[in-house]
């Protein structure tokens, strides 16, 4: 089992086989591949459009999978609380987005602030990272306030074909 730290929280690889397991709604499978026990948070219908989006990028460039999703468990007892990787490899301008999603029942927790401190030092000790990017919906109130005195700062909108109007923020690696 691949792991990254931070003090409260550890990323855990998500293998290809255990993605398509997700897919196939398997949660013991994909628990089996990852070596962490996955909750229902990996089935629900967001999780599985992003596992299936996900394997679709690697089928196109299998290099990018260090970049992908990663499974977030807590270090004191292997708690699985959620995911959280980039949307891929830095874009030709140095440029990586981030994303997390903390489980319901681990919410309120510092569980997004803790992913978001190890994703930030992973991005600032690549040299080729130049910039640092999330992408929030405006009614997503505890993620706008998850990034707040991390140096982000908003440069535009989009209109995301999921989540609609989307607010960007970036920061210097």
């Amino acid at each position: 089992m691949t792991q990254h730290s931070t003090a409260e929280v550890s990323f855990v690889s998500l293998p290809v086989k255990a993605m398509m397991a997700l897919v196939q709604e398997d949660l013991d499978g994909a628990s089996a591949e990852t070596g962490v026990r996955l909750t229902q948070f990996f089935l629900e219908d967001d999780a599985l459009w992003l596992w299936r989006y996900r394997l679709s990028q690697l089928a196109a460039d299998p290099r990018i999978e260090p970049w992908l999703v990663r499974i977030v468990a807590l270090d004191a007892d292997g708690a699985v609380v959620g995911h959280g990787g980039f949307h891929g490899a830095p874009d030709a301008d140095g440029m990586v987005e981030l994303g997390y999603g903390v489980d319901p029942a681990h919410r309120r927790k510092g569980y997004a602030r803790a992913m978001l401190i190890e994703l930030l030092s992973r991005a600032t000790a690549d040299p080729q990272i130049k910039v640092v990017r999330a992408a929030i919906r405006p009614d997503n109130v505890a993620s706008l306030a998850t990034i707040n005195g991390f140096g982000f700062t908003q440069v535009g909108e989009q209109i995301d074909e999921i989540d609609g109007l989307e607010l960007l923020f970036e920061r210097p690696a």
